[in-house]
C-alpha cells in the first residue's frame, strides 16, 4: 500500500480535551471535600497541557471557586480572559513578577518579611487597595516556604499590621500524599494543623489550605478550607492507578492516523539505529507523531497504540516526526485509519497512567510534555 497524504483538514496529531469531563471531575472533587472546604483548580503549565483558559472555565462550572497557577504571567492571562475569581500564584516571584501578579489582583505567597514588605510597596505603586498574601510553612516538602513556624508567624503579623497588605491564608505542600501508608504525610499534616491552630489564635479568620489531589482522597483532615487540586481535575489518578476507580474521567485523548502502510520482508528494519527488525514478513504502519510533538523517544519499542480497536506495538525508535507500528502478517488497516495513543477506541483503552509507567514517570508529565505542534480541540461530552 503506497502512502497517501492525509486530508488537508486532518492534523498530523491532535489532542482532544473533553471539557465536560473536567466539569464533572470538579463536581466529583467538590462532593468529596468536607462541607466547608472549597475547590481550587490548579491550571498552571497551560492546564497541565490541556489548555489553561478553557479548562479553568470548565472547572469553575463544575464548582471550583478558586484558581491556582505558578507564574505571574499565568495570572495575568487569566485576568485578561475575564476571570474574576480569586487566583493564587504559588510560585517564587521576582520583584517585577510580584508586581505583575499584584496588579492583576492575584494572591501571592510569602515566607520572608522582605518579600512581604516588597509586596506592600508594589501594592502602593500599582494603586491596589491591598495585596492579598498567603504565608507558607514548609512542613517537609523542602522547597518554598520557611520551615520555622516562628518566622512564619512573624510574617503573618507583619502582613496583618500593614494596611497595604491583606493576610488571607496559610498554606503548606505535601511531599508524599500519593504514597499511601507512609508516615511522612501524617507528620506533615500534624505540623501544619498545629501551626494553623497557633496562627488563628491571633488571626482567627485565616484560610488554611494544604491538600493536593492525592491528599483529598487520602485524608479528610487535610481538606481544611481549600483544596488545591490539579491532576484529578483533568481525570488523572493521583495514585497512578485507574482514574475511573475514583470516579474521575480522563479528559485528554491523543490521536493521529496511519500515513503509510508498508510490507516488510524478514530482516527489514524501521527507524534510526535499526532497533527493530521484522522477524518474518509483516506489515508496518507509519504514524506522523514523534518527540517533536511530545511523544517521547523513551517509548521506542515499548508502547502500544490502538488501530481499529486493537493494540499495536511501536516498532523501532521514535523519531522527531514519526513512529512505526507493527501491524502483523495481515495489514488489517489502511492509510488514513485513526490511531489512538492515549484514550479509547472500540472498547479498548490506553490510559495516560500506562504511558507514564512505560516512561517510568508520572501521568501529568506526559500531558505537560505535549508540545504546541499538537493542536488542542475542545468538546463537551
Amino acid at each position: 500500500m503506497e502512502p497517501a497524504p492525509a486530508p488537508a483538514q486532518q492534523p498530523r496529531a491532535i489532542a482532544r480535551v473533553d471539557l465536560g469531563a473536567i466539569e464533572r471531575n470538579a463536581q466529583r472533587l467538590c462532593s468529596t471535600l468536607t462541607a466547608d472546604a472549597k475547590l481550587c483548580a490548579v491550571v498552571k503549565a497551560d492546564g497541565y497541557g490541556h489548555g489553561m483558559v478553557p479548562c479553568a472555565r470548565a472547572a469553575l462550572a463544575g464548582g471550583a471557586s478558586w484558581l491556582a497557577v505558578a507564574a505571574a504571567e499565568e495570572a495575568v492571562e487569566l485576568r485578561a480572559a475575564g476571570f474574576e475569581v480569586p487566583i493564587l500564584v504559588q510560585g517564587a516571584l521576582t520583584r517585577p513578577e510580584a508586581r505583575a501578579a499584584i496588579e492583576a489582583g492575584a494572591d501571592v505567597v510569602a515566607w520572608r518579611e522582605g518579600f512581604a514588605r516588597a509586596a506592600a510597596e508594589h501594592a502602593r505603586a500599582a494603586g491596589v487597595r491591598a495585596a492579598r498574601v498567603h504565608v507558607k510553612l514548609d512542613t517537609g516538602m523542602g522547597r518554598l516556604g520557611t520551615a520555622d513556624p516562628a518566622e512564619a508567624r512573624a510574617v503573618c503579623d507583619l502582613v496583618a499590621a500593614d494596611e497595604r497588605l491583606e493576610l488571607v491564608g496559610l498554606m503548606t505542600h505535601f511531599a508524599t500524599a500519593d504514597e499511601c501508608g507512609d508516615e511522612y504525610f501524617p507528620a506533615q499534616l500534624a505540623r501544619f494543623t498545629e501551626f494553623v491552630a497557633e496562627a488563628r489564635r491571633t488571626h482567627p479568620t485565616l484560610l488554611a489550605h494544604a491538600a493536593n489531589s492525592a491528599a483529598v482522597f487520602r485524608d479528610r483532615a487535610a481538606h481544611f478550607d481549600l483544596a488545591r487540586c490539579g491532576i484529578a481535575v483533568y481525570g488523572l489518578d493521583p495514585f497512578a492507578g485507574d482514574p475511573v476507580e475514583r470516579g474521575l474521567e480522563p479528559a485528554l485523548s491523543l490521536e493521529s492516523h496511519l500515513a503509510a502502510v508498508k510490507r516488510f520482508a524478514p530482516g527489514w528494519s524501521a527507524g534510526y539505529g535499526r532497533t527493530w527488525r521484522a522477524e518474518e514478513a509483516t506489515w508496518v504502519g507509519i504514524v506522523p507523531i514523534g518527540y517533536g510533538d511530545g511523544w517521547r523517544r523513551a517509548l521506542s519499542n515499548r508502547a502500544d497504540v490502538l488501530v481499529r480497536g486493537r493494540r499495536r506495538r511501536l516498532a523501532g525508535t521514535v523519531s522527531m516526526d514519526n513512529v512505526a507500528i507493527e501491524l502483523g502478517p495481515e495489514p488489517g488497516a489502511e492509510v488514513g485509519d485513526p490511531v489512538v495513543l492515549i484514550g479509547a477506541q472500540q472498547g479498548e483503552r490506553i490510559l495516560c497512567e500506562e504511558v507514564a509507567r512505560r516512561l517510568e514517570t508520572i501521568n501529568y508529565e506526559v500531558t505537560c510534555g505535549l508540545l504546541p505542534r499538537v493542536p488542542r480541540r475542545y468538546e463537551a461530552r
